[in-house]
């Protein structure tokens, strides 16, 4: 899609295409398209099917906004959970924060979170497709008031009269993620440059960021969403907060501290505490096995275990009855003595695939159970048991 074929559906007859397209099913697209070529342009028809495509992509991470707004397929992948990008914003907004830049804005979605948190955004991107989708959005949204697109290299932009900027950096290239935090566009350096040039601000970064690599007298924050770990954020000037901060949504849950520590291992107990994914990228599992009492399975292993049932909604709680040594015959004997015929397999410190553990055991019947592979004091080992459940217990 260019900006010509983009422009069509803003017209009175791509808004039309579109409405009659909410209910569009993929699996009866060539009806679909048919049927519509009948009595319009194929122009307009494919360009509004391919924005039904992606409105139905959307959906996942914009729910019923998703409808009304407009998307590139690399905006739908790449844009900001509507939950995350909410969370952000009130954090923005409540630190007083007025006036926003947006560099790299993409599709809009940090601009639209920003503005319905009550701040003013000038949303920069040098792409005047994604511009135009970002423009349109906020006024699908209603926020076009709160919102300004420029169509500029942000590294052009002059910054006098912002209170705070956002930025989101390309993270991707034609051969897939980048992960060195120099090779982002605009890179990392860029951001430290900013963070001398505006008084607090935050960067959006990949989620796997090494420690060493946040720029000193920044907050890094880690989020997830639902346990899958979402974005990392650097936080600087009066939005910067603790140095170490894992954030669950949508609960909003959160957890922070001043420096990384090590927690004490120990001997298996009677439950185990797998920690949140953001809390394991934040260095905060101490904090975890702080909270319930527990110690680490091993040294290096994220697992925490203890004899208390403490809810805790920063890690899933799993009652183990067994904790042997690693030997995958005997695992087969006690699933097939037991019934499990629902095994999950999860690992942390092993290099055995779940998938092979399933078919040399071969589960039948009618019980479930959870298998870790991990190790216990350096040594291999197969913890079993089941998640805890129920509303006193911790989450699972």
């Amino acid at each position: 899609m260019d900006t010509s074929d983009f422009s069509r559906l803003l017209t009175p007859e791509g808004r039309e295409l579109l409405a009659v397209l909410a209910d569009f099913d993929a699996a009866e697209e060539l009806a679909w398209a048919t049927r519509l070529r009948r009595e319009h342009e194929p122009g307009v028809v494919a360009a509004a099917l391919g924005q039904a495509r992606l409105r139905q992509r959307g959906r996942v991470k914009f729910g019923r906004d998703a409808g009304r707004m407009f998307f590139t397929a690399a905006g739908v992948e790449q844009a900001t959970r509507a939950e995350v990008a909410e969370h952000r914003a009130r954090r923005v907004a409540a630190a007083g924060v007025r006036v926003v830049a947006d560099l790299c804005c993409g599709i809009g979605a940090d601009a639209v979170a920003l503005a319905r948190a009550g701040v003013r955004v000038v949303a920069v991107d040098r792409d005047p497709l994604t511009c135009a989708v970002a423009a349109a959005n906020a006024e699908a949204l209603g926020v076009a008031d709160r919102v300004e697109v420029r169509c500029a290299d942000v590294r052009d932009v002059g910054l006098d009269g912002f209170d705070a900027v956002f930025v989101d950096p390309a993270r991707r290239t034609a051969r897939g993620r980048v992960f060195d935090p120099e090779a982002y566009s605009p890179p990392l350096s860029f951001v430290e440059a900013l963070a001398a040039r505006v008084p607090c601000g935050a960067a959006k970064v990949a989620p796997g960021i090494p420690h060493e690599a946040v720029p000193a007298g920044m907050g890094a924050e880690w989020v997830s969403y639902g346990g899958d770990v979402k974005e990392a954020v650097l936080w600087w000037g009066r939005l910067a907060g603790e140095p170490l901060r894992a954030t669950l949504l949508p609960g909003g849950d959160s957890i922070g501290a001043a420096r990384v520590r090590q927690a004490p291992d120990g001997p298996v107990g009677r439950y185990l505490y797998e920690p949140d994914g953001a809390v394991i990228r934040a260095h905060l599992v101490a904090e975890v096995a702080d909270a319930v009492g527990g110690a680490l399975v091993d040294p290096t292993i994220a697992y925490v275990t203890a004899d208390a049932l403490v809810p805790t909604p920063f890690a899933a709680a799993y009652e183990l009855t067994d904790v042997m040594p690693f030997n995958l015959k005997k695992l087969k004997e006690v699933v097939r003595e037991r019934g499990i015929g629902t095994l999950t397999v999860k690992k942390r410190g092993s290099a055995v695939a779940p998938e092979d553990v399933r078919k040399r055991v071969k589960p039948s019947g009618p019980e479930a159970a959870t298998v870790f592979l991990t190790r216990v004091a350096g040594a291999p080992a197969m913890l079993l048991g089941r998640p805890v459940t129920g509303p006193d217990g911790p989450r699972s």
